[in-house]
């Protein structure tokens, strides 16, 4: 049976341990039913395929907590380069990718080779060394403790159900509320 993104998320939520958590597109509507704390924070910008980078950025400028950035297939797609940039920037990044297939809530396109694309080979590819393939619950829930441990950068990928006739979904604060509570979280104190 299928992974949903739903049980992939409670299983995330269950192994995340002090790390950041940055949910994008799909993900930010359903992430807040697991976790809801200052440490999580909802991408959603007009540009898909950046969580990647602002994940490296939080990995990069602050060491206490890893980060885990929850892209989606079609977001990878459209901005491969972070695989080599992530490559090259060694940082406790786990990209955690979740592919249905599915351009799922920009109308419900096959993503370009949907079902053919193998992402742990493209980020092997582009230096990182670290790749895990999960496609089903069971097999995600017995591999994310050690796919979410030790050294940066790491590629998780998720096959997931595809849902169609999804929404744009809202994150659950506004950026401000987010950013300030991440940055409070982090110790940082306001610029």
């Amino acid at each position: 049976m299928a992974m949903t993104q739903r049980q992939a998320l409670e299983i995330l939520a269950q192994h995340r341990g002090t790390h950041i958590v940055i949910t994008t597109m799909g993900a930010v509507g359903i992430w807040p039913e697991f976790s809801d704390q200052p440490l999580d924070f909802a991408y959603m910008p007009s540009a898909m395929g950046h969580g990647a980078s602002l994940g490296l950025g939080l990995a990069l400028a602050q060491n206490r907590h890893g980060v885990v950035v929850v892209s989606g297939d079609g977001s990878l797609l459209m901005n491969l380069g972070c695989l080599a940039t992530l490559a090259a920037h060694p940082a406790d990044l786990y990209l955690v990718v979740l592919d249905n297939g599915l351009y799922e809530v920009t109308g419900g396109q096959p993503t370009p080779g949907a079902g053919r694309v193998d992402f742990a080979a493209l980020a092997r590819a582009a230096g990182i060394q670290r790749t895990y393939h999960f496609a089903t619950a069971e097999s995600w829930r017995a591999g994310a403790a050690e796919a979410l441990s030790g050294p940066g950068p790491v590629l998780i990928w998720l096959s997931i159900e595809g849902r169609r006739g999804q929404k744009t979904p809202q994150p659950p604060r506004p950026m401000a509320e987010q950013i300030q509570r991440l940055r409070s979280a982090l110790g940082l104190v306001p610029g």
